[in-house]
């Protein structure tokens, strides 16, 4: 680790002990990092004796998937925010816009920490740790617990582990020091198959119905992404109707099995003409790069970005973007 990312996890340490109230904020649609990330460091710092709550701009409901890991009942909505937080925590918000409406809390709080790792990140608050070659932001939460000197016990290493084994995709990006970190979370008490199972391999018996209409629909371009292939699938919202938002996003983990295709795309219709589009590549296009050409961002092999109008005229531009970005 850096002497620069020590210094700003002691910062960032003194910043949160020196506090009274602390609100935390996950991005829109949270996934298990960052909602894992914030419940982890929420529950930590309840249990010093400050006024704690998590939250996100978006959508109005916690995912299913995550509920139990809010074990001290932090999780407040986005309404219940203050208007000025005294401290505002920011976790895997690759940028201030990632927060949705909550965003103008950034502006408005007395201190903002912002821990990630996200390269495109820009440091957006007054104290920030961002740690670009962590697999996700949990180990970057986990280190300033350890610089907290605070006991991880199961609950708060239930929320690291949730964190960890799925922006790791169950580990197969994950370095040999980070499977070391998995190793003491599970001493620490962790059931890897009870924390895995519902929020990878859990899905209700609709989901199939969904799955067989969207992938039938499926289209693999050889040519595509600058001749290394690219296969995308649709999901709309009758597609969805009736089914959790964790169902649509795992989508995307199916359709990037395609053996032909250096680059998956899903686009989801989260209402009429408005998509968030999740890109995924093998190893060779940073998809990155992708999203930062159409307005979004995320890591190398995995990013997105939103974007408004037709299914079909959302793909022209993310060809094109592909095209400009493969064939560089």
């Amino acid at each position: 680790m850096s002497t620069d990312l020590n210094a700003s996890l002691r910062a960032a340490a003194r910043t949160l002990t020196d506090a009274t109230d602390v609100t935390l904020l996950a991005h829109v649609n949270p996934d298990a990092d960052a909602l894992g990330s914030a419940l982890a460091l929420g529950l930590v710092l309840h249990r010093m004796g400050k006024e704690v709550r998590v939250s996100f701009g978006a959508p109005d409901d916690v995912p299913e998937t995550l509920r139990d890991l809010d074990v001290e009942g932090l999780l407040v909505p986005a309404s219940a925010v203050p208007a000025a937080p005294e401290v505002l925590v920011a976790l895997d918000t690759g940028s201030v816009k990632r927060l949705g409406p909550l965003a103008d809390r950034v502006e408005s709080a007395g201190a903002v920490v912002v821990l990630d790792h996200h390269v495109s990140n820009p440091g957006y608050g007054t104290v920030n740790v961002v740690d670009d070659t962590a697999e996700a932001t949990a180990l970057v939460v986990l280190r300033l617990l350890d610089e907290l000197g605070v006991e991880l016990d199961e609950p708060v290493a239930r929320c690291v582990y949730a964190g960890l084994v799925t922006d790791t995709r169950s580990f197969r990006h994950a370095s040999s020091e980070t499977h070391l970190v998995a190793a003491r979370l599970l001493d620490a008490g962790v059931d890897a198959e009870a924390v895995a199972r519902p929020l990878m391999d859990s899905h209700p018996f609709g989901y199939l119905g969904m799955l067989a209409k969207v992938l039938s629909r499926a289209c693999l371009e050889p040519a595509g992404a600058g001749g290394l292939g690219f296969v995308h699938a649709v999901v709309t919202l009758e597609d969805a109707e009736g089914l959790r938002p964790e169902e649509v996003e795992s989508v995307v983990d199916l359709v990037r099995t395609t053996a032909e295709a250096e680059v998956a795309a899903v686009l989801k219709e989260l209402r009429p003409a408005y998509w968030s589009v999740s890109l995924r590549a093998v190893s060779k296009v940073d998809v990155r790069e992708v999203a930062q050409l159409l307005g979004g961002g995320g890591h190398r092999l995995a990013a997105g970005f939103t974007a408004r109008g037709e299914a079909d005229d959302v793909l022209v531009k993310l060809r094109e973007a592909l095209e400009t970005v493969a064939g560089s």
